[in-house]
C-alpha cells in the first residue's frame, strides 16, 4: 500500500517553478522509488496573478505563507523564498516547531541558522535538508553525510560560485575586460541584477561555512574570515596569469590548523595544468580530502534552476523513503564550537600588481617597502607605459605572512608614485 504524503511548495520563482512542474511530471517514478503517492497540496508565492510557466487549481494558492505551515495535512514544506531572515525564517522555522519536515536552497539562512534550526529539527524528529544550498546539482552534501560518513575531513577546497568563475574564464578567452564580461553574464543570466553577494566572495562564504561544520562536525562557525571577492581582478591579472602559466580563480577553502578552523575565500593563482584550474565557466567543482579515502573530487553545474530542482529532488526522495536524519550527521549536542585560527599567522606567496609613476627610483621605493614587512621578492616584470608616463610592476613574492602582506599594501596609500591601492592574488 502506497502512503500518501503531501507536499508544500513555498517561493514559486525560477527553481520553485521548475521544481513544481518536475513533481508533476515525475509523480509515477518518485512513487515507484519510494513507495509514495505524493501530491502537492498548497503553494505561495509573492503574486498569484503572475504569469507562470504552469498551471494551478487558484484553491491551492496561500497568500500567507505560514498558514501553510500550520496546516495539518502538510507533511513536507520546500522553502524558496531566499534571504537569511524575515519571512524564510519564520516559514522555516514554524514549519519544522509544526513536524513538518523542511527542504530548502538557501545556504543565506542555514550558514546564519543552521545551527538553532537542526536543534528544533531535531527535538521534533523531523529532517531539514538542504543539499541545493552548495554546489547546485552536485551531491557534495550527500556525500560527505552518506558516502564519506566514516572518514576524516580535515581540508575542503571549491570553486562554488558559477556567476565568478564565468566571468574569470570569459574574461581569460575573450580577452573582454570585466565591467563587459559582467555585462554579458547578466543579459545570460548568469548574474542577478545586483551581483554583489556573488562578486564579492558573501556566497562563497556562505557555502564553505556549512561545508566546515558538516566535514568537521563542528558548529557553524561566526568567525571573521578572510573574505575577497574578484572585483579588482583587472585583465591585465588574466594576461599576466597566462604569461606565468597560472590561471584566477574564486577559491572557498577551510581546513582544520592545530585543531583551529581556518576558512577563507578569495582569488588564487592556480598552476595553469591542475585540475581545478581547468574549471571553467559556470562549472562547480569540490575537492575533499579525507582518511583513509584520500581525494576526492566533485564537479558539475552550480546554479541554475536544473541543477538546483536535481538538488531539491535528491532530498525529496530521502525523506519520502522514510530517512530521519541528523541534518548536519551528527547529533546537534555533539557539534562543539570550535576555536578559530588567527588569518594573521597564515603564509602565503603572493602576486602583487602595482600602477606606478614612470621615474627613476620608484622601484627602490617599493621593493625597500617589502623588505620592511619581511616581504622578498621572488620574481619582478616591469612593464612602462611612456606615452601615458607610467608603469605596471608585477612582483611575486616567497611566502610572507598575511598580517605583513595586509600591513605594506595600506603603507603605499601614502606614497602618491604609486596610482592606486596595490592587486593582491593568493598563489596556490
Amino acid at each position: 500500500m502506497k502512503k500518501n504524503i503531501n507536499i508544500a511548495i513555498i517561493g514559486l520563482g525560477n527553481i520553485g517553478s521548475r521544481l513544481y512542474k518536475e513533481i508533476i511530471s515525475k509523480k509515477k517514478d518518485i512513487g515507484l522509488k519510494t513507495n509514495t503517492n505524493i501530491n502537492i497540496i498548497a503553494i505561495s508565492a509573492k503574486n498569484i496573478k503572475k504569469k507562470r510557466s504552469f498551471k494551478f487549481r487558484k484553491s491551492i494558492f496561500f497568500k500567507n505563507p505560514l498558514d501553510i505551515t500550520k496546516n495539518s495535512k502538510v507533511d513536507i514544506v520546500i522553502e524558496l523564498i531566499g534571504s537569511s531572515d524575515g519571512i524564510s525564517k519564520k516559514v522555516v522555522e514554524s514549519a519544522l516547531k509544526n513536524k513538518k519536515h523542511v527542504i530548502t536552497a538557501n545556504k543565506a539562512l542555514i550558514s546564519k541558522h543552521g545551527d538553532n534550526l537542526t536543534y528544533i529539527a531535531e527535538k521534533n524528529r523531523v529532517n531539514l535538508e538542504f543539499e541545493a544550498a552548495v554546489g547546485g546539482g552536485m551531491p557534495v552534501l550527500r556525500t560527505i553525510k552518506d558516502g564519506l560518513a566514516t572518514n576524516k575531513i580535515n581540508k575542503v577546497v571549491g570553486i562554488l560560485n558559477g556567476t565568478s568563475n564565468y566571468i574569470l574564464t570569459q574574461m581569460q578567452k575573450t580577452k573582454k575586460t570585466f565591467k563587459n564580461v559582467l555585462k554579458e553574464a547578466q543579459k545570460l543570466g548568469f548574474a542577478e541584477p545586483n551581483p554583489k553577494f556573488d562578486l564579492d566572495g558573501s556566497d562563497v562564504l556562505a557555502k564553505i561555512r556549512i561545508l566546515s561544520s558538516l566535514s568537521f562536525n563542528k558548529k557553524i562557525s561566526k568567525n571573521i574570515c578572510l573574505k575577497n571577492g574578484i572585483e579588482s581582478i583587472e585583465l591585465k591579472d588574466i594576461d599576466m596569469a597566462e604569461k606565468l602559466d597560472l590561471r584566477v580563480k574564486l577559491l572557498g577553502i577551510t581546513e582544520i590548523i592545530n585543531n583551529k578552523l581556518f576558512e577563507r575565500v578569495h582569488p588564487c593563482l592556480i598552476k595553469k595544468d591542475s585540475y581545478i584550474a581547468n574549471i571553467d565557466g559556470v562549472m562547480n567543482a569540490v575537492i575533499l580530502e579525507g582518511y583513509p579515502v584520500g581525494e576526492s573530487v566533485l564537479q558539475g553545474e552550480g546554479a541554475g534552476p536544473g541543477p538546483t530542482s536535481s538538488a531539491l529532488m535528491s532530498d525529496l526522495l530521502s525523506i519520502l523513503r522514510g530517512n530521519i536524519k541528523f541534518p548536519f550527521g551528527i547529533p546537534s549536542t555533539k557539534r562543539k564550537k570550535i576555536i578559530s585560527y588567527d588569518k594573521n599567522l597564515h603564509s602565503n606567496s603572493l602576486y602583487l600588481r602595482f600602477e606606478v609613476k614612470d621615474k627613476p627610483g620608484v622601484l627602490s621605493q617599493i621593493t625597500k617597502q617589502l623588505a620592511t614587512y619581511k616581504i622578498s621578492i621572488e620574481r619582478l616584470i616591469q612593464t612602462p607605459d611612456h606615452k601615458m608616463k607610467r608603469a605596471s610592476i608585477v612582483i611575486i613574492t616567497h611566502k610572507a605572512k598575511e598580517l605583513n602582506s595586509s600591513k605594506c599594501l595600506k603603507s603605499f596609500k601614502s606614497n602618491k608614485n604609486v596610482l592606486k591601492l596595490p592587486t593582491l592574488i593568493r598563489l596556490f
